[in-house]
């Protein structure tokens, strides 16, 4: 279930990196390329943080790749300007993939914010820092801010949990990228915007041999493989919480509403995805 949902609020949140209006956004206000929106958008909600916070929260990018925008971008931009932009620019985006569509919104940004209701975020510093901020209201934008945010958040809940059990799983940033590339990525796109040097790259790559897991191919081994599937097994048990205190039948309603909603999205993002999300299954099994 925590699955399946994922796929449906991920698309939704993902129109901040996918969209020319949040680009626009940001590069109206002076930040210009797309690393220093992303960086000074997606940290805001920490505050002013240092390039060490930033990666560490973010968890799969090269420190350096991290300190290239971080922290010189606040002096470009308060992280409360900065959050302010972040939600036009989303928000924008949606109101033109969403158009006709605005009154499902509405009611999806309800339910979502009825799903996260008082999740307890111990240990999720960015869910933790994005639950922190006011909810937009339900007519900004005929809802599309307050939408956006609802998916954010449980996307933040959600990947905080990930890092999570790729932490307990002995797997560093560097590795975790390498990992799921050797499973169904190519490393030619996900180097580049992880921001890894090839020593780091490599290096990585010969860790995760060294376990077992990665062959001669390149390819993950059944070992590999396993361990995967453990790290995705235990992030799905923690972003289970929100659907499991709905139940099934108010999360099928969710999922329901979500479905068109997610596609439309999707529609304007790339598969296979970057960021890991698999299409919107419209499933909630």
């Amino acid at each position: 279930m925590a699955r399946s949902m994922w796929t449906l609020f991920e698309p939704i949140h993902a129109v901040t990196y996918f969209t020319a209006e949040p680009r626009s956004a940001y590069e109206q206000v002076g930040l210009r390329g797309f690393w220093r929106g992303y960086f000074a958008g997606r940290a805001a909600p920490l505050g002013a943080a240092s390039a060490a916070v930033v990666a560490a929260s973010f968890f799969n990018f090269a420190p350096a790749f991290v300190a290239r925008a971080i922290p010189g971008v606040w002096e470009l931009i308060t992280p409360e300007e900065a959050l302010r932009v972040r939600l036009a620019g989303a928000a924008e985006g949606l109101g033109r993939l969403l158009a006709g569509r605005e009154a499902e919104a509405a009611v999806a940004a309800g339910l979502l914010w009825r799903a996260i209701g008082e999740l307890d975020f111990s240990g999720r510093v960015l869910a933790a820092a994005n639950a922190a901020l006011p909810v937009p209201p339900g007519e900004d934008a005929a809802g599309l801010g307050r939408l956006w945010q609802a998916a954010t958040l449980l996307r933040e809940h959600r990947g905080d949990g990930h890092f999570a059990a790729l932490a307990a799983a002995d797997i560093d940033g560097c590795e975790a990228v390498v990992l799921r590339c050797c499973l169904d990525l190519r490393r030619e796109d996900m180097q580049p915007v992880r921001g890894w040097t090839d020593e780091a790259w490599d290096g990585a790559r010969s860790r995760l041999a060294a376990r077992g897991w990665v062959g001669a191919d390149g390819a993950l081994t059944s070992a590999g493989r396993a361990v995967h599937a453990a790290v995705e097994d235990a992030t799905d048990r923690a972003a289970s919480r929100p659907w499991a205190r709905l139940g099934p039948e108010a999360t099928a309603e969710i999922a329901a509403v979500l479905t068109p909603l997610a596609r439309a999205c999707a529609a304007a993002l790339p598969y296979p995805s970057p960021i890991g999300v698999p299409a919107p299954s419209g499933g909630h099994n």
